[in-house]
């Protein structure tokens, strides 16, 4: 399994924020996941979903929208795990 960041973000107070990262292996897949890096009295919340796009016969988009769930600014790492 190769796992890595691949970008890093910040949303303030129950802001929603889409980011894009394109050039994948389309015959792979890939698990999206969303780091938070901010501390805070209590844990900072997020939400996301992901979608993909065929780029081309070989490699894909993927199109991340991350929610902040908090009353509070929050920092995180948009990581991934490619699983094959």
């Amino acid at each position: 399994m190769n796992t890595g960041v691949q970008f890093t973000g910040s949303l303030g107070p129950n802001a929603t924020q889409r980011w894009f990262t394109f050039g994948w292996n389309a015959g792979s897949h890939i698990v999206w996941y969303m780091m938070p890096t901010s501390v805070q009295s209590g844990a900072p919340a997020l939400e996301w979903t992901v979608g993909v796009e065929r780029a081309s016969a070989t490699q894909v988009t993927y199109w991340i929208t991350v929610k902040n769930l908090t009353a509070n600014n929050v920092t995180f790492e948009g990581r991934y795990a490619i699983l094959s």
